[in-house]
């Protein structure tokens, strides 16, 4: 255990670092390319002598990714990029390996804040961020930690919107790796990941069953089409609700009903927002769902559910189960709301499978590499993952399935060739 990342740490209790262990331990052995990767760093060295600060949904598969940094010569500090998905036995753990953690599982927002700050005081070269919270507490508030900073990557939808508006506003100060934007993230973290960790959490949650009932799905892009698709596996009848007509029509084309959030909410037993916008299901959509509906939110923020419209209608709220709000409202109709409104896969799961994850942190660990070899060619902007940094995942991943695929011919290739010059 390094001295220095203890007392300068601040978790919950040391004591259960252990089942950290296991669980790290576990992750490790289902996540071959990124095992892969971290040959190759600890022969590399590509981070000697920087400082890398990290804040990523603090489980066991981060922690993994978190030492794979570490095994290419980084001084490692990370946080939570949530209240409810820090998992504290796995905090005490990093810690005992050596990386500086702050992080507890459901922080007041106060404390959750300073801990995200303290994360940042090291003053790091590079970062990985998670919804843009990083980069959005450096421009805002705290431009003074940013003054080593050479980029970062960055890892979901929101983080990237919200970082294209700086760039946008002529005030992003760092390049950063749009790595949600990859082939290898969306296709399948956010579309096989989210459509099974979702359902991990309301099923384990809940304890009820899925099959029969009726399913809104807020939202088409590629989390709301894996959390439509693994609601259909589980037999229910789904709905998806969009504002994109262009989504809007392939969900049809996919089998699924498609209508407008009033006439959906009437319907639904169970409720998944995954938009990553503001109040999607509100005032007008309780006035008329079912009683006992059943609300979650799998998108990165905790405003897809308006929660204070939901409590101005309620008489009373009470804790029913773990990670189960019940709200009963004045006309005697109970609805609920799991983890708070929070990411349902973390707050009341284990978020994405180890195998999903292993492609993604992939990304992330290569394109830290990426940008730290290249930052100053690429320029003060939001960059997407080179292609054959992509395709490379990929291909380790094929390996470690055993499966091999064709190449293209001379032939081939000159005749794709002569296409191109021509075109």
């Amino acid at each position: 255990m390094s001295s220095l990342s203890k007392e300068n740490s601040i978790v919950a209790d040391m004591s259960l670092a252990p089942e950290g262990h296991l669980k790290i331990d576990w992750v490790r052995q289902h996540m071959p390319v990124l095992n892969r990767i971290r040959e190759q760093f600890e022969a590399e060295q590509p981070f000697k002598g920087l400082k890398v600060s990290i804040t990523l949904h603090l489980e066991a598969k981060t922690a993994y990714l978190a030492k794979v940094v570490q095994a290419g010569g980084a001084e490692v500090t990370i946080t939570g990029s949530n209240p409810l998905s820090t998992q504290d036995d796995v905090c005490a753990a990093l810690v005992e390996d050596g990386i500086t953690v702050f992080a507890k599982y459901n922080p007041s927002p106060e404390e959750f804040k300073a801990l995200n700050i303290k994360a940042l005081e090291s003053k790091p070269d590079l970062i990985i961020d998670d919804g843009g919270d990083f980069a959005t507490l450096l421009h805002s508030e705290r431009p003074d930690l940013m003054e080593n900073i050479r980029g970062g990557a960055e890892e979901t939808t929101t983080g990237i919107i919200r970082l294209k508006a700086l760039q946008k506003q002529g005030i992003l100060k760092f390049p950063m790796v749009a790595v949600n934007d990859a082939y290898c993230k969306y296709l399948f973290d956010n579309r096989y990941g989210t459509g099974q960790s979702a359902w991990d959490g309301i099923v384990r949650t809940t304890n009820l069953i899925v099959a029969g009932k009726t399913v809104v799905v807020v939202g088409y892009g590629w989390c709301g089409k894996g959390v439509a698709m693994r609601a259909k596996g589980l037999g229910a009848n789904v709905i998806v609700t969009e504002v994109d007509a262009i989504k809007a029509v392939e969900a049809h084309m996919d089998g699924f009903h498609v209508m407008p959030m009033l006439e959906a909410a009437k319907r639904g037993d169970f409720f998944v927002t995954v938009t990553g916008n503001r109040y999607v299901i509100r005032g007008e959509h309780y006035d008329v769902m079912k009683d006992g509906a059943i609300m979650c939110n799998a998108g990165h923020f905790d405003v897809e559910v308006n929660k204070p419209e939901l409590s101005d209608r309620s008489v009373s709220q009470r804790t029913v189960r773990k990670n189960i709000e019940e709200y009963q409202l004045k006309d005697g109709r109970k609805l609920y709301l799991l983890a708070e409104g929070r990411l349902v896969n973390l707050g009341a799961a284990d978020g994405h499978p180890a195998e999903i994850m292993d492609t993604t942190f992939a990304l992330q660990a290569l394109s830290l590499k990426y940008v730290n070899d290249n930052y100053k060619s690429i320029g003060v902007k939001v960059e997407n993952v080179p292609y054959d940094l992509d395709e490379q995942v990929a291909r380790f991943k094929l390996e470690s399935l055993g499966i091999s695929i064709d190449s293209l011919t001379p032939a081939q290739v000159e005749y794709l060739d002569s296409w191109n010059l021509n075109g």
